[in-house]
């Protein structure tokens, strides 16, 4: 890529400078280290790369199976496996090469406390951005997910926030009733931008034995399978979140430059490529190559020109 089009894909988010939109999902590339060993791959090609969702403690992660394709998607249920806050901030964070790319830590907890402990360590790293999934299970509240209800999911903001300047961005899940009243309300508790959306909870059934496929019962769908559900969901956050000038990762189902541009123009300031990878782990050149054309054939000089032009039908 010539520098010409290096410029025209380079991308602010919370205050960073993004070489591309493309933002490298928590959970797809590990803790990003393995992702380079991809040939032809160079982490230029993302803006950003968010690692595993880490909690204080290590994790072992479900019993399997733990991923399951299904028709233009795919379930998982990891389970957070993870080697713990500790680790990750000691002994990976200086693996990583932070001159070719932005890293952004995925924080997860059980508890509000355990969010807030494990931003606190995060804090005191070289991450330049940290991610809150706020679809873990409150352990205290009876395994109601924190991103499920805006009080909780509140709360998880402010406590991160408390310890941090560095950006925060939250992590929406699409299972709740109303994602923008709990944007709104992230909004107030601090947050600096958003990701949408987390995945869907799903089930796979083996019919001859009359059992769940996924070892716990059910997992979270993503893919192309839940675009058109997510393309809507950025959508209402926009128009909550456009007024306070607060970003969004646009993701769920991204496979081409053609949805990458769709998430743009429905207001998202860059995007998450994450179950694509898994088939064409060399995806990300030929997406940033689409959306190059696109920029140029519509006489625009920035990706953010497009970011929530979407005219609506009357």
């Amino acid at each position: 890529m010539n520098s010409e089009d290096q410029a025209l894909l380079k991308t602010e988010f919370c205050g960073l400078e993004f070489n591309t939109p493309l933002v490298l999902l928590s959970g797809c590339v590990g803790f990003g280290e393995e992702y380079t060993r991809v040939e032809g791959f160079t982490n230029r090609d993302a803006g950003a790369v968010c690692l595993k969702g880490t909690t204080l403690e290590a994790r072992p992660g479900n019993k399997p199976h733990r991923i399951y394709e299904t028709p233009m998607g795919m379930l998982n249920a990891i389970g957070l496996q993870n080697p713990g806050a500790h680790a990750v901030v000691n002994d990976i964070l200086p693996q990583l090469d932070f001159s070719e790319t932005r890293f952004i830590a995925n924080l997860s907890g059980s508890t509000v406390e355990e969010y807030q402990q494990v931003a606190r360590l995060f804090d005191d790293s070289p991450i330049d951005a940290m991610e809150i999934n706020i679809s873990c299970p409150n352990v205290k509240q009876g395994g109601v997910a924190f991103g499920n209800d805006p009080d909780m999911s509140a709360r998880v903001v402010e406590a991160c926030r408390k310890v941090t300047d560095k950006p925060l961005i939250t992590k929406l899940s699409p299972n709740q009733t109303d994602i923008a009243e709990n944007a709104r309300r992230c909004i107030e508790a601090g947050t600096d931008g958003f990701a949408v959306i987390n995945t869907l909870m799903g089930m796979a059934i083996d019919v001859e034995a009359r059992t769940p496929i996924i070892g716990n019962n059910q997992g979270g769908l993503s893919g192309p399978a839940i675009k058109p559900i997510a393309l809507l969901k950025v959508h209402q956050v926009y128009k909550v979140a456009r007024d306070h000038a607060i970003p969004i990762i646009g993701q769920g189902g991204i496979t081409t430059a053609e949805d990458a541009l769709e998430f743009l123009i429905a207001g998202a300031s860059a995007v998450g490529i994450g179950t694509a990878l898994f088939y064409d782990p060399l995806v990300c050149a030929k997406i940033n190559a689409g959306i190059v054309d696109y920029l140029k054939r519509h006489e625009l000089s920035t990706v953010a020109q497009l970011t929530g032009t979407l005219r609506l039908n009357n």
